[in-house]
């Protein structure tokens, strides 16, 4: 059994405590009384997990005379909190980190339908929220073996492929980072089944960024109609498919290279050593309204684009050759941004605000997307050990507060993601004050929170060291 550290937070030992608690009551046997046989080796396993946490109750939780549903729902409770009070009244609270990706999944499918598709004169788009979900879906289905997931992301992104290899409603000539996301679920779908057509629209994307517009240094344009910006976001729309890219058709050296040129420019430029943390966009000529006139930076720092930044960092290295001389360079910049996240971690609930180091402002407040982004960063950088494991506890908790927070259960047991800032960005009456960020529109189950959030379960789920699930029909 692995070792969790979880500090002196009672909190995150009962996140911990829970999850090893459901990983058992999958496997035990059913009492007639709805309990659970305490079979010798299950008492052990638990009585070890109580001495590394430090929470004795947990055994005692083991053997009390209660529904096991109960059990674990008070298990993962925080302290001096009912199981009814857990965000609106949740009934599976000690669900494993998987199964919160699970029903975040099939919660999300079933609010959809078929809206992210094409059809001739629908709202369906081309963009990276689409990309984004499809691409977590197919990350969901390699672990759980569901065929709903894969089906749903041919689906969705088959339905721009034209008949002669274009993407419906695409334009190249636009030169939007954001249209090259999508491109990560035509290439784990070419992986995935060998059907050539996604390797050819993916082959559309790449040479878009083969014309993409760059600054001076060669740092991508975010947008044709964002000239001589980068911004944090652009990295994660495209330096991920531009590696993954890179290594499936085995490309040379130089486009690797490349790929950490984004990464180093958008550093130099946008981090911020007295914080630790990274402007959101930054203008060569610094002549938006927004940017410093003296470094061309915004001037707030907006969780989700130090978020989506994060995951450009930790995505990239899966792909980026382990001899390239950029490598360590790139963990080191994760390791700044991963130090200076944590330094602005709410202590009490454990997640993070929409303006991050201006917790205690009025009208600033705990933002979902970015907080699940912060949690898969960190917990991926822990799994791929990036980081030490003495930063776990802080992770647990962020994903502890993510559940107790931020995840609300309806009657059809359908689950939301809460507290999502649905929209924001730079240029075009958007001036990157305090005040914009604070002021855009909030609402549940946006994609770019429900993604991040099903992914860090993922990465959460393996940085306990808990089971996978059987595949579909005991396979």
């Amino acid at each position: 059994m692995p070792k969790v550290r979880c500090g002196n937070d009672p909190a995150v030992c009962a996140l911990v405590a829970g999850a090893f608690l459901a990983a058992l009551s999958t496997a035990a046997a059913p009492e007639p009384g709805g309990g659970v046989y305490e079979k010798s080796a299950e008492i052990g396993v638990v009585a070890q997990l109580s001495r590394t946490v430090g929470e004795a109750s947990v055994l005692e939780s083991r053997k009390a005379k209660e529904p096991s549903d109960q059990r674990l729902a008070r298990s993962f409770a925080p302290p001096n909190c009912a199981t009814s009070e857990i965000s609106g009244g949740l009934t599976t609270a000690a669900a494993r980190p998987l199964d919160w990706s699970i029903r975040m999944a099939d919660s999300e499918l079933e609010r959809l339908g078929d809206r992210l598709a094409w059809k001739p004169g629908g709202r369906a788009k081309w963009d990276y929220t689409t990309g984004l979900f499809t691409f977590t879906l197919l990350q969901l289905h390699e672990r759980v073996k569901e065929a709903r997931y894969l089906q749903f992301a041919k689906d969705t992104v088959g339905s721009f492929i034209t008949a002669d290899g274009r993407i419906s409603g695409y334009n190249s000539e636009d030169y939007s980072l954001d249209n090259i996301n999508p491109g990560r679920t035509l290439l784990e779908l070419y992986r995935m089944t060998k059907e050539l057509r996604y390797k050819e629209v993916a082959g559309l994307l790449r040479r878009q960024l083969a014309a993409q517009p760059r600054t001076s240094e060669g740092g991508f344009w975010h947008k044709k109609r964002y000239p001589d910006q980068m911004w944090l976001d652009g990295l994660y729309m495209a330096a991920p498919f531009y590696a993954e890219y890179a290594a499936l058709f085995q490309e040379p050296a130089s486009t690797f290279d490349d790929v950490a040129k984004q990464i180093r420019l958008v550093a130099k430029h946008t981090y911020d050593p007295g914080t630790g943390l990274f402007f959101h966009g930054w203008d060569e000529k610094k002549q938006q309204d927004w940017a410093s006139k003296t470094t061309g930076t915004s001037s707030n720092f907006w969780g989700r684009a130090i978020g989506w930044y994060g995951m450009a960092l930790v995505d990239v290295l899966d792909w980026m050759p382990t001899n390239n001389p950029a490598r360590p360079e790139i963990i080191g910049t994760l390791r700044k941004l991963c130090a200076g996240i944590l330094k602005y971690q709410d202590p009490e609930s454990g997640i993070w605000y929409q303006i991050v180091d201006q917790g205690g402002r009025q009208g600033n407040y705990l933002e979902a997307s970015a907080s699940c982004m912060f949690v898969y960063v960190l917990a991926k950088s822990l799994n791929h050990r990036y980081l030490t494991r003495d930063v776990e506890p802080a992770v647990l908790k962020g994903y502890n507060g993510i559940i107790t927070r931020l995840i609300r259960e309806d009657k059809e047991r359908q689950v939301s993601l809460t507290q999502c800032c649905l929209v924001a960005g730079l240029g075009y009456g958007r001036d990157g004050s305090y005040e914009y960020y604070i002021k855009e529109p909030i609402g549940d189950n946006d994609l770019k929170g429900v993604g991040p959030f099903i992914l860090a379960g993922l990465e959460v789920h393996r940085l306990l060291g808990l089971p996978d699930p059987a595949p579909a029909g005991g396979q």
